[in-house]
């Protein structure tokens, strides 16, 4: 799958079904090529303005599924 497919997929928590927004990035291991953490960009549309405090970093153990147009994640948010 390519990065721009990826980020196109709504992340929906599955604890509270909430949308956590889009993937913006990723961190993954240069010598494995393997991914670690998403980065998802909340959906508060001024964040872009007032910083990104409403980016979520999921690790990938936390993905659940990954379908043609979400990703379902299982993550406590406080």
């Amino acid at each position: 799958m390519l990065f721009s497919e990826f980020k196109k997929k709504e992340v929906i928590n599955l604890k509270n079904c909430q949308k956590l927004g889009r993937v913006t990035d990723f961190e993954f291991d240069e010598c494995t090529g393997k991914i670690f953490k998403l980065i998802v960009s909340g959906n508060n549309k001024l964040s872009c303005f007032f910083g990104n405090d409403d980016d979520y970093v999921i690790c990938y153990k936390d993905i659940k599924q990954i379908g043609p147009d979400i990703i379902i994640v299982d993550i406590c948010i406080k």
